[in-house]
């Protein structure tokens, strides 16, 4: 047991966002200021520049600005044609905002389980999704067995930064005639090598639409709630316009019934001065992933740190690593005044507010044993070695005990 003088150190928070808005508090005033003088709250130059200039930090054509992540998801998947009665495919170990923008879109959500090293969508589970778990119509749709529903569409989660596998994902998406919609909302700068295209692509590029979410914890957060859709498809986007602002084509004038999903102009300026750090506050982010990497080596038989793929350039939204005896190993942390967090301790099929889908334990197993094993240790800019030095430390003191009674920690492949 960690013995208990060490809370007498200096808590180390799992994200420290003060420091970040203390550094930026003069630019972040003046975005206030500006509002308060031009009385544009909604909309406006700010929320138009800001879609501008992320649309090309994307590498994509258009950029739309909404209310939350969870919107993005929503809108672009209703623009993209995923329609009620509809099946949308994704993975279980997400955040439920993803399946709550497939639910909210009319359609059901369907799961497909993931890669053990990448915690991402795995495409050849996707295969056999397609080609075991589907029948055809005559106009050879695949229409899911489990529900009976026309499969309309695929939400790959590009998840802790890194982005999913996503050529092959988008051939078998091609060849079934389904649209991709990425769920982008924690991969904001991530890079992945398309071999077919044999270039660097970025998150939010590669689908028909992309979501991504501006919570203030991400990589690129707002003071409050902020969303964007991406996509290079100009009807996509002038669809998520509409339905964003009440369906008007202009005021009072309703093509179509929409929703108040607007992104307010403040939380659009905030964007935009952060934006302009975000390559540098990444690059610090990946910093501190390799040299967390780099003491973690010592320890490979009882951690696994978080994949590094050939084809992918992470962001490390999050710094996720798995252990065995998870659970003691963050009581510890804490009694050592480190705070961790578990993203995500329940896959969704499991979760209560899908138990009328009738899944059950055993059916997503790869997400089901990376769920009980997954630990994010603190990460953000400004991390300092000295901190992480710490982390490590307390990470290996607690984990080896446990290695010693019994092996219990004597892990997982790493293939």
């Amino acid at each position: 047991m960690i013995e208990e003088s060490v809370v007498e150190l200096p808590a180390i928070p799992f994200l420290d966002l003060v420091t970040t808005h203390a550094e930026l508090e003069e630019a972040l005033v003046d975005v206030f200021r500006s509002a308060l003088k031009g009385a544009a709250f909604v909309g406006g130059p700010q929320v138009e520049n800001f879609e501008r200039e992320f649309a090309a930090f994307c590498g994509s054509g258009h950029a739309v600005g909404v209310a939350s992540g969870t919107d993005a998801l929503r809108f672009a998947l209703m623009a993209a044609g995923v329609q009620p009665g509809d099946a949308v495919v994704t993975v279980p170990n997400t955040f439920i905002a993803t399946t709550e923008a497939i639910s909210q879109a009319g359609a059901q959500p369907e799961f497909v389980d993931i890669d053990e090293r990448t915690y991402t969508m795995d495409p050849q589970r996707l295969r056999s999704y397609l080609e075991q778990e589907c029948t055809r119509d005559s106009s050879g749709r695949a229409i899911s067995r489990r529900s009976r529903r026309p499969v309309r569409a695929v939400v790959p989660v590009h998840l802790y930064g890194l982005m999913a596998d996503m050529d092959p994902i988008l051939e078998l998406a091609a060849g079934h005639g389904l649209q991709v919609v990425e769920d982008a909302c924690q991969a904001h700068g991530a890079e992945y090598f398309s071999q077919q295209e044999q270039r660097w692509r970025s998150a939010g590029s590669m689908g028909r639409a992309a979501a991504f979410s501006f919570y203030p914890g991400k990589n690129l957060g707002a003071c409050g709630e902020a969303g964007a859709v991406t996509t290079a498809d100009d009807r996509i986007a002038w669809h998520c316009r509409m339905l964003r602002d009440h369906g008007q084509s202009k005021k009072y004038f309703h093509d179509i019934e929409g929703y108040n999903g607007r992104l307010d102009a403040i939380q659009a300026g905030i964007l935009r001065v952060k934006l302009g750090r975000l390559e540098e506050w990444n690059n610090q982010r990946r910093e501190c992933a390799r040299r967390y990497n780099a003491l973690l080596a010592s320890a490979h038989d009882l951690v696994v740190a978080p994949p590094a793929p050939a084809r992918a350039t992470s962001v490390y939204h999050l710094y996720v690593i798995r252990v065995r005896g998870r659970d003691r190993l963050q009581a510890e942390l804490a009694r050592a005044g480190i705070s961790t967090q578990i993203h995500y301790p329940t896959p969704l099929h499991l979760q209560k507010a899908y138990a009328d889908l009738g899944y059950r334990a055993g059916d997503f197993p790869v997400a089901e044993s990376v769920a009980a094993e997954i630990l994010s240790l603190p990460m953000y800019p400004g991390l300092t070695p000295s901190q992480q030095d710490r982390v490590v430390s307390r990470v290996i003191a607690a984990l080896s005990p446990l290695d010693a009674h019994g092996g219990s920690l004597a892990l997982l492949s790493r293939s």
